[in-house]
């Protein structure tokens, strides 16, 4: 890779997205070779900032935000790996649920901003049908819109917190984690990285291997390749990791059967 330009952008204006388009352009600006990003809404800037140089994303939601056409013929400037989140949804919430058995009232919490979180919220909608939960929603655009969202969640009763997929979640991981610690609030995150910062529990795809895919990717980009060649691939590995101090913490007993799916326990 030597000689090329290349530069990875994943930064934030005091916590929100709104400055993507300004951070995409200025990428354009500097004329670089490659443009990685880690979520739909820097995806869809890069898109809307260039038609030219290559966008490798690793892990959005890409045929459900309308990024590509399909997976085998992404087309345009854009591929990389896509994360199936609407489907993952679902699949948190039954889990959420196996966990905490009393739960009949969820708090969901998503980020309205986000291209994919229709798709994620309507899943998540059959699966609480199924599984008899209300499901209460509540929105934050940023970390400034968390303490009033846990208000709400309060207010409304909710046992038990499902967090949607969003990169301004997971760049305020910590806080929130803390909040929902201090509400005592059985949560489930989509990413590994909210267990690593004290979380209860994560379902998600492995996201240390979509990085070292999405290289993969670059460096057949940089090789020559056109993304609209390039499958957008799709993440092989989930794991269910458990935090049992965060457990502990909040004064939740994780089932014999949960425990016994995990493919990381934290103790």
């Amino acid at each position: 890779m030597e000689g090329k330009n290349i530069l990875f952008e994943y930064r934030y204006a005091e916590g929100k997205s709104d400055r993507f388009p300004d951070l995409a352009a200025e990428l354009v600006r500097l004329k670089v070779d490659v443009i990685v990003v880690a979520s739909a809404l820097s995806a869809s800037a890069a898109r809307n900032a260039t038609k030219t140089i290559p966008i490798v994303m690793s892990g959005s939601d890409a045929v459900g935000s309308g990024l590509i056409a399909s997976l085998a013929q992404p087309g345009g400037n854009i591929t990389g790996l896509t994360n199936p989140s609407p489907e993952l949804g679902g699949k948190q919430l039954e889990l959420l649920k196996e966990t905490i058995p009393r739960a009949s009232r969820v708090a969901v919490l998503r980020n309205p901003a986000s291209p994919a979180s229709t798709p994620q919220l309507r899943e998540i909608e059959v699966a609480g049908r199924s599984l008899g939960v209300q499901l209460h929603i509540v929105d934050a655009q940023g970390r400034s819109d968390f303490d009033k969202a846990f208000g709400a969640m309060k207010k409304d009763g909710a046992q038990a917190l499902n967090v949607l997929a969003s990169a301004i979640f997971t760049v305020h991981r910590t806080h929130l984690v803390e909040l929902a610690s201090k509400a005592r609030l059985p949560a489930i995150y989509p990413h590994t990285e909210f267990v690593n910062a004290g979380g209860l529990m994560s379902y998600g795809a492995d996201r240390s291997e979509m990085w070292r895919r999405a290289a993969v990717l670059v460096d057949k980009i940089l090789k020559g390749a056109k993304p609209a060649d390039l499958p957008v691939e799709q993440p092989m590995k989930f794991e269910l990791i458990i935090n049992l101090k965060a457990a502990k913490q909040i004064g939740v007993t994780i089932p014999p059967n949960v425990l016994a799916r995990a493919d990381k326990v934290i103790k």
